[in-house]
């Protein structure tokens, strides 16, 4: 399951991040990474982006970047 089609309130692993290196290594150094354990608090109105929590801080993402994260839901 891709981050982006997760719901309020559900816990998941970060199994992988695919996206263009930049972006990647900018994710990392947020603690966006395999192994890590996130969880999705919020939408904004319209929909995007989504915050979630991660490593005891919140961070904001958009759909786009959040489709390039595959997860496994808990």
């Amino acid at each position: 399951m891709k981050l982006s089609e997760m719901e309020i309130g559900q816990r998941a692993t970060v199994l992988s991040v695919d996206c263009i290196p930049s972006v990647n290594r900018r994710l990392n150094d947020m603690g966006v990474f395999p192994g890590v354990e996130v969880k999705l608090v919020r939408f904004a109105p319209m929909g995007d982006p989504m915050q979630i929590e991660i490593r005891g801080y919140m961070l904001a993402l958009r759909k786009n970047e959040a489709s390039n994260i595959t997860v496994e839901v808990k």
